[in-house]
């Protein structure tokens, strides 16, 4: 039947279509970091969300071109900018490499491109001259320059496409975003913000004078000048639906570049929002945490990634500690598996398919269906269940078990986990231990055998039985 995916646009489940007929290219753009601080374990869920999209699009034989702005000026990061009397680069760049060692940390494919807003003022302003040229957009008094919502309407355009608005409860002084700067409606929103005292030196020349861009529109340019006019896909979270991703709407499709039937994006994907011990996320209630939060507490970047795939992106999901404890068991029932797998495969010598295992199948019907990563985990420990209780009853074969090796491996290409426990190095005095043990026992010295196995385990290792004799393993 093949991908179906939650489309906020139309708001169903569609059969996902590139917008090239018959095409296996997909253009894929993801809103990324502001910039002003170390990125919160929130932000990550969408950021992971987005990796695994792009991972299974690879499954399924596509070919993705993927896009991930860095928002490296705003209203924000310039009041830290002066309060820590720093350059803006010097300042953004900080957290800008933070941001990336922490996808790193989580396993994420590096995107193909990550623009900075900074590094793009001539695409923005000309995006913006354009909506200025068609009447869509109009000069202030002060040099700013807004989108009007009124006259994108007028010229045929539907605004609110993701989320549906109703203007008339609008009262004066009630803004859908946080402008501070005087405009003809209050719906209207900031494409040029013009210099003002607190920017201090955070500007750029344009043909209304010294300012800066709105952050909206930064994200249209720099879609459409790395994945064109029109593309297939954008993800973010659901809090980026309004007015975020309705203002990008409007300022690319009212900037007319599309060709005729084509959409600025054909296909919206929003992850839901993430609680933490059962509360929205805040410093006050001392349940924000950023990832290197979380990695100093002693958890490790494959356990949060596992805990923040464990449900579905269009659920909330609550992310707690406890849950962090239960992934280091379940990776680890997992990678035991796994190097059992690694073990008994080695004694068959021919070439391994992946596609007969019934993981694959499983995992297969459960990402078709809009990631559906809850089933496709239900799938992943049922085959471990079935994988042990074949190697227990000595019913797996070298060859089935190069197989169903070979089927994890290509459904962790998606996951991202990696194999872990069958790839970390076992240190030379552990394994030195488990060769004397097992010797302790072949000749029958059960006292000595005991105290090597008390010994290991002191040290955080048992022994495990293989086809390739004994093998350590972290307890």
């Amino acid at each position: 039947m093949g991908i179906q995916l939650f489309n906020t646009l139309t708001r169903r489940m569609e059969p996902f279509e590139p917008l090239e007929a018959n095409g296996r290219k997909i253009g894929m753009y993801c809103c990324g970091p502001t910039v002003h601080d170390f990125a919160h374990i929130g932000n990550f869920r969408t950021f992971v969300l987005c990796d695994v999209l792009r991972r299974y699009l690879r499954f399924r034989d596509y070919e993705v071109y993927h896009v991930m702005n860095v928002t490296d000026v705003e209203d924000k990061i310039i009041a830290r900018v002066k309060e820590a009397g720093t350059s803006l680069k010097a300042y953004t760049q900080i957290y800008e490499e933070a941001f990336f060692k922490d996808l790193e940390a989580l396993g994420c494919l590096m995107p193909h491109e990550t623009p900075r807003a900074t590094d793009h003022m001539d695409s923005i302003i000309e995006l913006i001259e354009r909506l200025v040229a068609k009447g869509i957009a109009y000069s202030a008094a002060d040099g700013s320059v807004y989108f009007s919502i009124g006259r994108y309407q007028q010229a045929g355009c539907c605004y609110g496409q993701l989320q549906k608005l109703d203007f008339d409860q609008m009262r004066p002084g009630e803004r859908i975003q946080s402008d501070e700067y005087a405009k003809d409606a209050v719906a209207d929103f900031a494409l040029w913000k013009a210099r003002t005292e607190a920017d201090g030196e955070v500007f750029w020349e344009s043909p209304w004078g010294q300012g800066r861009p709105g952050w909206h529109v930064e994200c249209s340019a720099m879609s459409m000048h790395y994945l064109g006019n029109s593309f297939d896909l954008h993800l973010g979270g659901e809090d980026l639906k309004f007015p975020h991703h309705e203002d990008e709407i409007a300022q690319s499709e009212g900037a007319g570049l599309q060709e005729p039937g084509k959409p600025f994006v054909r296909h919206w994907v929003h992850g839901a929002h993430l609680l933490v011990e059962g509360k929205k996320m805040s410093k006050s209630l001392g349940n924000f945490y950023t990832l290197r939060d979380l990695l100093d507490k002693g958890f490790d970047g494959r356990a949060i990634r596992f805990v923040l795939l464990s449900a579905y992106y269009r659920e909330s999901f609550n992310f707690t500690l406890d849950g962090l404890q239960g992934a280091k068991t379940a990776l680890g029932r997992l990678d035991e598996c796994v190097a059992k797998l690694e073990a008994w495969q080695k004694e068959f010598d021919g070439e391994a398919k992946p596609g007969k295992s019934k993981l694959i199948d499983g995992f297969v019907a459960a990402m078709d269906d809009d990631l559906n990563v809850s089933a496709a985990w239900a799938a992943v420990f049922e085959w471990v269940r079935d994988i042990n209780r074949q190697i227990s009853q000595n019913a797996l074969s070298p060859e089935n078990a190069a197989m169903e090796y070979q089927a994890w491996l290509s459904v962790d290409q998606v996951l991202g986990l990696g194999k872990d426990l069958s790839q970390e190095v076992i240190p030379d005095d552990i394994t030195q231990m488990a060769i004397q043990r097992q010797e302790a026992r072949t000749q029958k010295n059960w006292a000595e055998a005991d105290r090597l196995r008390d010994e290991l385990k002191a040290a955080g290792w048992t022994v495990e039985d293989t086809p390739e004799g004994p093998r350590p393993k972290r307890l």
